[in-house]
Parts: structure tokens; C-alpha cells; sequence
């Protein structure tokens, strides 16, 4: 089913690019556009969230144009590489999720012939990356076809500029760099953080060679409403930065309404660590190891786990399988059962002690913040270079082929000292265009975002400094308990009891205010458009710079709201930023805090949160209406809401959960 060519690890060493830079190069004024292009719908970034935005678009007959800086669609299940899809058990077991996203799940059973085809035990589904690539390039093909919309693709592409109205609530158009090789090397032959600050510089290069393209609205409406949509769908919410919207990043400050915060202040350089994923196979002989010059550097990182039960390397390499051609021997693994690799199968790496790289001071952070990218030209005209530390892209890409290495040939442990890990030769890395991940270098081909900037949006009745989901609002905590009796400010405890009686009674209206002594579900929203239930789950930033180095350890109290939560909605004011009309965001930049949003971020919520994107878009479109004014007389009744949420119900995307309003014991005791 694959066709391999590889690289020598020491050809991938060099590949990566060893010199720090803080300030990137501007680039020079636009030139005229090489293209001009009419779109409905407008979606920047081509992940989960993107893709399920196209879907639904298309199916509603829209005209949909969608930009990538890779040149595959997919984000999580295939350029960034995690293709073991995160999945609640419960709701993995009733098969709830939205229509596009289940039929996702059921081709890849009936390419593979099985669910699983890498037998991992993380998921029900790992598989191969460039095969994720394959299966939602045909569904999308097969939904313009179906739905009579157009689909207007366009790979290796960033948003440059944005043209705005003058009372900036409008974008009138998108100024785009499409670029393809200049040279016989073909696209994926370098890493990102080599060739990223190229992609976004106007001129040709010895590298690229740009096509300046022009997005606008294929046609001027006579009636209310917008002439098209934006839709944010990149993994950093890079349009939510360059519209200069309001947002947050990194840790929140501690509240009544997430209490379990660590910082009073807040920390926008603490966030969840990133990750670039690889794929290496099991040999049946030993293979030749080379030690990349960098190693040593992050050696003192590298670990199995704390738990020295699980600190063996079947563990690992079976954790995110992805592809098993033929059943091993059963082994036991601290009450876990798995089977034994064989020769020919492969493991996708994404390991918190491994190639997780998680930065977390002003001095190594990865996504900018709103002061950084002033002070580095990138809020000037035509000044945005991304809003990414290129530093931090390449270290973690150091990381990241240092942990192969380290799998294969090293002794050391983090976790657990000298003497525990031993070497395991019998591996390759996987490389070439041909491979999992469709790189030379084997490295994913864009990182593993798990948070990005969120937006605040707007104001309501209940959410005056701007609407966000919080941590109260999903997770499945005991906040009764001493844990926060004792360490929350009174006053702050106070607020949270009484937030949380409100939110409760909003459920058991009958009930005593003095009966409440817990949270028994998820915050219910009017404007809910879609689902999302996973763990609150984070891979907490390290406390000192760099983060590799030797003793270094996570911040304090990060995971302190890890755990738990119950099943979820995602309401239409998360999506809606302040500022701007025509703007609507999916993906995880969504109105959440720090500890929300770590539930709201894998594969299914992408999906959802897509959905409810593209059908909206098309519905306003439809109707001549704003999305805002489809909830600002909320509490009120909304009855054009009503019929959006009737619309993505009918067209098989669930907008609550079975048990809304009251939950069963069943989803209270669901693992994740």
C-alpha cells in the first residue's frame, strides 16, 4: 500500500537550520496581484476545521475558496501527523458525532479494510497521515459534486494582508502568496522552519517562487448582509491576530470562573507544548544510528514515563501504531493489553517527554503575542510574517529527530534515571516524499498545535467583558472539595459557588440553592451549533528557558484543572469575534480560556466546530443577515437561530448531546 524512498538521518540533520533569529525580515510592498479570485465563502487554513467548513459550504452549493501553507488538506490527521483520532469513550461508543466526520471515520474502515490498521491502543483509529491526505481530498471533491458548490483549492498559501472597509467592520478583500519551488528540490524537501519566513515574503526567492493572488466576494449583494465570508481556520489563529481582533493567549488569570488557574495575572507565553510527529518502522535487523550533532542538547529532556510499570519501549511504539500489517504476540503492560511490534509495522511519535517541545517564557514562546508581533513590525502594512518564533520551529525540530535517535539508541531517562532505557536499532525513520508524512526530512510537515489565540467575543447579557466558555462550564471537578475551599480568595469562592448555582438551576430549576454541591453537566447553550467531549488534557509549559534544559520542569499547578469534563456545546458567540461582520472563527480559536479550550481541540471538535461554521456562512449568505444578529436578543427568542440549528441537525450534525438538558449517570462516568 506505501511506496517508501529515504534519507539518511545525517542528510536530515543538515536539512535543518541552525542559526536563532528573533526579528524576522519584513517583506517588501505588494506588487500587483498576479490574480484576482471571487469567492462566497473564504477559508484560511486547510485542517480538520477548515475541511469540515469547505464540506458543508459546498454541500449548501456555495463557492468556496481555501488556502493551506502545506500542500495537504487535513491539519491534525495528516501535515501535522496525529492520525490516532482523540475520541471520548462514550461518545466513541454511540458513534455521536457529526455526519462528515463519522463518514470520515467509516472510509478509513473501508480503505483498510478495519478500523484500526495501526492496532494502536490510544484510539479506535490510527492510520497512515498521507492516506488521511487522500480520504478527505475525494470527500470534498465528492461533496462539491453532490452539494453543486465549487471548491477553489489553494495549497502552499498564506494570507498576507487583509483589505478592510473604512469602519473596519468589513473584510473586503485577502491578499494571499501562493509559492511553489524554484529549484529541481521539490516542496517538503526542508522543514518549516526553514523556508516559513520565505512563504510569507512577497518577492521570489532562490527557494520559491510566489503568485500574488487578490480574494474577494465573487458578487455585491443588493440586499442586507454581507457579499462573503471569512472563515478563520489556522492553527495559531493567525486572522485573528493580523485583524487585530480582540484575544487571549497562554494561561488566564485566575477566576471565579476558572479557578483552577495557577497565576493571578495570567501568562501568554505559557502555552500547551507543539509537537512535530514522525514515523519510524520496525526492522527485522539492526539499522545504522547516527547521532545528530544536537543531541546532547536535549538528551536531558528525553524520558519514557514517570511510572516505571510503563516505561518500556513496546509501550510507546504501540501507544500511536498506525500501521500493523500482521497481529503480534499479546503482552501485558500494567493491566494494559497490547500487541507485540512486529517487523513492518509503524509507530507516529508524539510523546509529552519525547518530542513534545514546550516553551514557556518571552523568550522562547512560539506564537507571538499582540505586543511581540508590534514590536517585530508584523501589525505594519504588508509586515506580517506569520506571527511564529521561527527559533522555536527549529528547535523543536531538533527535539523531535533527537527523540528518534534517543528511542533507538539511548540510555538516559528523564523520568526515571541512567540505567532504565535501553537501545532499540531495530528501527528506520521514515523519510522521502512517498513516505507517512510526505517529507524528506520525515518530520510532519507543520506541528501539532494543541492552543492557539482565542478570541473574546462579544458582549452579552451575562458576559459583559465579552462572551468565552470557561472552565466551570465543562469540567467535571469537585470545587466543594478543600482543594479549593481552602486556596481560593473567599470572595472568589463565594462567586464561584454562586456561578455555579446559577449555572445548575438553570438545569434543576425545582431544586434548593443549598443542594447544589456539585457540577452534574456542562453549561447549556441557546446557541449551540455543535458537540465536543474530551478530557480537559494539557501538556503544561516549562517553568524555566530553554525548556530542554537539564532539570527543567513544568510549570506549577498548570495541570491542576486536568481531568474530567462533561460532554459540551459550542455556542455560535464563541465564533463570533468583536470588530469585524464577516468573520467567523473555527478551528481552536474559538471564545474559550486556557483550560476550556484544552477539551475544546482534537479531531471531532475540529469537525464540528467546522460544520457550524460553514453551514452558518451559507445560512447567512442565504438570508441577507449577519451571524451576530442571530444571537444578540439572546436570552430572548431567536427564531432564525432556531432554524440554523434545525438546518445543521437535519443535515446529520448534532447541536447537544442525547442527555441535554440533564445528564445520565452513563456520560458523568465516561472516562474522558
Amino acid at each position: 500500500m506505501l511506496r517508501r524512498s529515504f534519507v539518511s538521518i545525517s542528510a536530515l540533520i543538515s536539512l535543518i537550520l541552525l542559526e536563532s533569529s528573533f526579528t524576522p525580515t519584513l517583506a517588501k510592498p505588494v506588487r500587483d496581484p498576479d490574480e484576482t479570485v471571487g469567492c462566497e465563502i473564504l477559508i484560511v487554513g486547510g485542517g480538520l476545521a477548515g475541511v469540515a467548513t469547505a464540506y458543508e459550504s459546498l454541500m449548501a452549493g456555495r463557492t468556496v475558496c481555501m488556502t493551506e501553507i502545506t500542500d495537504w488538506i487535513g491539519g491534525q490527521v495528516s501535515a501535522q501527523g496525529t492520525s490516532a483520532l482523540d475520541e471520548a469513550d462514550k461518545q466513541r461508543s454511540l458513534s455521536y458525532y457529526p455526519n462528515g466526520y463519522q463518514e470520515l471515520r467509516s472510509n478509513i474502515q473501508r480503505y483498510y479494510g478495519r478500523a484500526n490498521p495501526g492496532d494502536c491502543w490510544v484510539s479506535d483509529t490510527c492510520f497512515i497521515p498521507a492516506d488521511g491526505y487522500r480520504l478527505l481530498a475525494m470527500k470534498l471533491e465528492k461533496a462539491a459534486k453532490a452539494g453543486r458548490g465549487t471548491l477553489k483549492w489553494f495549497p502552499s498559501t498564506v494570507i498576507k494582508e487583509l483589505e478592510m472597509s473604512e469602519d473596519g467592520k468589513i473584510i473586503e478583500g485577502a491578499i494571499a502568496i501562493q509559492h511553489k519551488s524554484a529549484t529541481n528540490a521539490p516542496l517538503n524537501s526542508e522543514p518549516l522552519s526553514k523556508t516559513i519566513e520565505d512563504t510569507y515574503r512577497y518577492e521570489d526567492s532562490p527557494r520559491l517562487i510566489k503568485k500574488i493572488i487578490r480574494f474577494e466576494a465573487l458578487n455585491e449583494r443588493e440586499s442586507e448582509g454581507a457579499d462573503w465570508y471569512v472563515v478563520e481556520a489556522t492553527e495559531t489563529g493567525e486572522i485573528v491576530a493580523l485583524a487585530d481582533v480582540p484575544y487571549r493567549l497562554g494561561l488566564d488569570p485566575r477566576s471565579y470562573l476558572n479557578p483552577s488557574s495557577p497565576t493571578e495575572s495570567g501568562d501568554p507565553y505559557c502555552t500547551q507544548g507543539f509537537t512535530y510527529t514522525f514515523a519510524m518502522e520496525q526492522t527485522a535487523t539492526p539499522q545504522p544510528q547516527q547521532m545528530p550533532s544536537f543531541y546532547r542538547q536535549y538528551e536531558p529532556y528525553y524520558g519514557y514515563d514517570s511510572d516505571r510499570d510503563k516505561a518500556l519501549f513496546e509501550y510507546v511504539f504501540t501507544y500511536r501504531r498506525i500501521w500493523s500489517p500482521q497481529k503480534g504476540k499479546p503482552m501485558r503492560i500494567d493491566g494494559l493489553w497490547i500487541d507485540r511490534p512486529n517487523p513492518g509495522d509503524i509507530s507516529m511519535q508524539n510523546w509529552i517527554w519525547g518530542n513534545d517541545y514546550r516553551p514557556g517564557t518571552a523568550k522562547d514562546n512560539l506564537i507571538y503575542t499582540r505586543e511581540q508581533l508590534k514590536a517585530t513590525g508584523q501589525l505594519a502594512a504588508g509586515g506580517w510574517m506569520g506571527g511564529l518564533r521561527t527559533d522555536a520551529l527549529r528547535k523543536a525540530e531538533e527535539l523531535s529527530l533527537g527523540f528518534y535517535y534517543w528511542l533507538v539508541a539511548g540510555r538516559t531517562d528523564s523520568q526515571l534515571g541512567y540505567g532504565v532505557k535501553q537501545p532499540h536499532p531495530n528501527h528506520r525513520l521514515l523519510s522521502g516524499l512517498n513516505s507517512p508524512m510526505g517529507t524528506a526530512h520525515g518530520l510532519s510537515k507543520y506541528p501539532y498545535i494543541r492552543e492557539a489565540r482565542r478570541i473574546i467575543g462579544r458582549p452579552s447579557v451575562g458576559y459583559e467583558e465579552g462572551f468565552s466558555i470557561n472552565e466551570i462550564d465543562i469540567s467535571a471537578k469537585d470545587y466543594w472539595g478543600s482543594e479549593y475551599r481552602n486556596n481560593l480568595p473567599a470572595s472568589m469562592y463565594r462567586n464561584l459557588w454562586k456561578a455555579i448555582t446559577h449555572l445548575e438551576s438553570l438545569t434543576h430549576p425545582t431544586r434548593s440553592p443549598y443542594q447544589f454541591t456539585k457540577r452534574t453537566r456542562s453549561t447549556v447553550y441557546p446557541d449551540a451549533l455543535g458537540v465536543a467531549h474530551y478530557a480537559i488534557d494539557f501538556h503544561p509549559c516549562m517553568t524555566f528557558s530553554p525548556p530542554e534544559a537539564p532539570g527543567n520542569r513544568e510549570r506549577e499547578g498548570v495541570r491542576q484543572a486536568h481531568g474530567r469534563s462533561y460532554p459540551a456545546q459550542i455556542p455560535l458567540r464563541a465564533m463570533i469575534p468583536q470588530k469585524i461582520d464577516n468573520l467567523l472563527v473555527a478551528g481552536k480559536s474559538i471564545a474559550a480560556s486556557n483550560i476550556a479550550a484544552a477539551a475544546y481541540r482534537v479531531h471531532s471538535f475540529e469537525w464540528s466546530v467546522g460544520a457550524a461554521a460553514g453551514t452558518t456562512a451559507a445560512f447567512a449568505l442565504e438570508k441577507g443577515i449577519y451571524p451576530y444578529q442571530l444571537v444578540d436578543e439572546l436570552p430572548g427568542i431567536e427564531p432564525q437561530l432556531q432554524e440554523l440549528r434545525r438546518r445543521l441537525q437535519g443535515n446529520g450534525n448534532p447541536t447537544e448531546f442525547p442527555t441535554t438538558p440533564l445528564p445520565s449517570q452513563d456520560w458523568q462516568e465516561s472516562k474522558r
